[in-house]
């Protein structure tokens, strides 16, 4: 029988599913199709996204002095931002492949769908390129960490935290020694879960 816990976890992912539906019923209300990854907008709303587009110069000449001045400092974050990437690869090519977890698809993280925003000008995309690779690669990192968490150290935690993860109803109960040693190292959970 499922714990209380378990069944709240349950239906939060059900929910999280019905959110998905919601968003996709979007692009209806938007008239955009995705097709072969590309958004394509229909022609009416072409012509009214193009009156809400701004100049680079007006983009350039209405920042403030506080964006300019932290704009090195967030576009410095590209570096680290990189590395991780990188280890994250080497980490996933040798651990995660070790321990029989299926791989990340860093395609299901990092989208870069914002580009293709017509009332969006040179200097608003390249903000939203960048700022889609490093929050979705956070993301992706995220991802990579829980199901390592779920191999190695599936326990439920005791105290109150801000977020859970989809991986964590596979987890012991925090006083469950049993469950734990039983699911340590397991990878079944993996094998089941139709998302991966």
């Amino acid at each position: 029988m499922k714990s209380k816990i378990e069944l709240l976890l349950s239906e939060i992912k059900q929910k999280k599913e019905d959110l998905y539906i919601e968003y996709s019923k979007l692009k209806e209300k938007y008239w955009y199709v995705i097709e072969q990854w590309k958004v394509k907008f229909k022609e009416e709303i072409k012509k009214k996204n193009k009156f809400y587009k701004i100049s680079i110069f007006e983009s350039i000449f209405s920042a403030r002095v506080r964006e300019v001045l932290s704009a090195p400092f967030i576009y410095a974050m590209i570096v680290p931002a990189i590395i991780l990437d990188i280890f994250l690869f080497i980490f996933q090519q040798t651990a995660i492949r070790l321990y029989k977890i299926p791989l990340v698809k860093r395609s299901d993280y990092i989208i870069f769908d914002r580009k293709q925003l017509d009332y969006l000008n040179l200097i608003q995309k390249v903000n939203c390129l960048y700022c889609s690779y490093v929050n979705w690669l956070f993301s992706y990192a995220v991802e990579i960490a829980w199901r390592t968490e779920k191999y190695w150290c599936p326990i439920k935690n005791a105290s109150k935290k801000k977020w859970w993860h989809d991986w964590e109803e596979y987890f012991a109960d925090y006083w469950d020694p049993e469950t734990f040693m039983k699911i340590m190292g397991s990878i079944e959970e993996f094998k089941k879960n139709k998302k991966i």
